[in-house]
Order: structure tokens, then sequence, then C-alpha cells
């Protein structure tokens, strides 16, 4: 098939590269503009476009998508369909019409749960032990279109955002090579989404890493690896902040008050919450790198009964 292909970060690369892999003709990708990035602020090209012009496919990176010249140019293309992975906006009619076929999405969960711009890292703040990803037509709406194929996946308990991203693109490339090859043979039928069951993934903000300890430890545990890699939970410990990572709820009742450090070994901090404790493997201080807690008591001193927060 001759496709356009829109997609922006890492999420979108192994879609592309199975399309790629399976000879589908990608006759250009679009992608989001380059921005900077570090403290160097260098712009850098998004990962989409980086394996693109490996590739040696054509790439725009428009900044507006109703540019009539931007629209003429991808007619010309005649391409028979749109796929789109985590582009980064939500398209108009004049782009979702371009091709015959119009668009279809890759997208990280099971519709009509946790449509919009986060729904990994949703999926894990609210604790769900199972999410997936579905192959969905585009329509004007925010993750509103016909589900065409889903697929499911089980949420560990030490999933991260990370984690949990890398596994389930995998998961989406896959699928959508599935959905293609049932498209060219015309047995993709649509379904409408069940409006009753539809909930939203709105994206993340600074304001919700601050960890409230007297949350139960299991909500703690999701918030911690649902806000990695950003925009990272985050307590404090006198003066500055200290983010926690690799953590595992500990079933005991804790009998000190929330916030409170039980025990610092090389095993970890273990730390009371409002119902059981949580145990950090690895932490990363204000003004420090992040590490195994054993390294970080050897260069500071945790007294047990000192409270977070």
């Amino acid at each position: 098939m001759k496709i356009i292909f829109m997609g922006t970060p890492e999420f979108a690369v192994p879609s592309l590269q199975a399309l790629i892999d399976h000879h589908h003709e990608i006759v250009t990708v679009i992608s989001q503009p380059d921005r900077r990035q570090g403290r160097g602020r260098k712009l850098k090209a998004p990962p989409v476009k980086e394996l693109a012009v490996k590739k040696n496919i054509p790439v725009l990176q428009p900044t507006r998508l109703k540019d009539q010249d931007l629209l003429t140019s991808l007619k010309k293309l005649k391409a028979d369909l749109m796929v789109v992975v985590a582009y980064g906006r939500i398209l108009p009619a004049a782009i979702l019409n371009i091709t015959p076929s119009g668009a279809i999405n890759v997208h990280g969960s099971i519709l009509p749960a946790y449509r919009g711009a986060a729904p990994i890292q949703r999926a894990i703040l609210n604790g769900e032990s199972q999410t997936g990803v579905t192959i969905m037509q585009l329509d004007e709406g925010m993750d509103t279109g016909d589900i065409l194929l889903t697929t499911t996946l089980t949420i560990s308990d030490d999933d991260t955002s990370l984690s949990l991203a890398i596994k389930m693109a995998e998961l989406g490339s896959n699928a959508l090579i599935e959905a293609l090859a049932k498209l060219e043979k015309n047995d993709l039928p649509p379904t409408r989404q069940d409006e009753s069951r539809a909930s939203t993934a709105p994206p993340l903000t600074k304001d919700e890493a601050a960890i409230d300890w007297h949350q139960p430890a299991r909500a703690i545990s999701c918030q911690i690896r649902g806000l990695d890699p950003w925009p990272k939970a985050s307590t404090t410990m006198g003066d500055k902040w200290l983010r926690l990572y690799q953590v595992e709820v500990v079933n005991q009742k804790p009998q000190k008050p929330a916030g409170t450090i039980i025990r610092a070994d090389k095993n970890g901090l273990l730390i009371a919450c409002g119902q059981q404790a949580l145990l950090a493997k690895e932490v990363q201080l204000e003004g420090s790198r992040r590490m195994k807690v054993e390294a970080f008591l050897c260069g500071n001193e945790i007294t047990v009964d000192t409270v977070l927060g």
C-alpha cells in the first residue's frame, strides 16, 4: 500500500519500521517540527524524522495542517491510506480525507477507555492491571472514531510509563500490520465506540508530582511509576526534593506516621504510608544523580524516624 505516515515520538518508531519491513511504500512522513532540548537548547529532530531520514523517506514538518500548499502536495502523492501514530495534534477533516481509505490510528489504550494524550501514564496512575492497543479509524474527535482491531497487555507491578510504552509500541506495530493485512482483504469491519464506557486521559502536569504519604502505598507506587519519566513524582527530605524509583508495596501495618522512614539499609528505604508501606530501592536527591539506596547511604546519612514530605 502507498502510505502517508504521521508520527513524532519514540512510541511511533516501531510502527514506521514495521511498515518499512513489510514493504509498504511510505510516500512521505509527517512529523512535528524540531524542538530545542537540553541545557544547550539545541534543535533536535523527532525520533520518527530520524528514522525516515535514515531510510531516505521524504519528511514534512508543517506548522499548519490546514495550509493549502501542504494539502495540495499530499493529494499529488495519491496515497491509499494515512497511518497516524502519536502525531501530537488532532487532525482536521481536510487531512483525514486526503486518502481514499482515510486515516487509521494506533492508540495506546483499549478504547473507549483513556481517550487523549496520556493513556499509558493514566492507566498506571489509576492502578489498572490491563491495557492494550486499539487500531481505529480517525475522525475529527479526540479518539472517538470506529474501532478496527484491539489487542491487550498486562501491566506489571514494576512497569513505569516508559517501560510500558516500549512494550505497547511493539504491540501496536504488530497490530498495525495485522490490521493492514485485513484491510487489503476487505476484512476489517468497523465497530462504533460505546460512549457509555468512555473515559479520558488528559496530559500530565507538574502539579501531580508531589507525593502525599497519607495515601495507600499502592496508590503512591502507581504515582511514582506512572510519572516516570515525566514529570517524576517527588517528596522532600529536609529542604531538598527526593525522587524514588524501583518501588515495591510492602504488606505491613505501619506503626509510624505517614511519610516516616521505618528502615534505611542496603535493601532500600522503607517508608510508612496511609496504608501499608513502600520500599524504594533507588533514589535521587536534589543535586545528585540517581543511584541504588545502598550507594546513596554511603555518602548520605539518613536516620530512622526521618519524616518525608
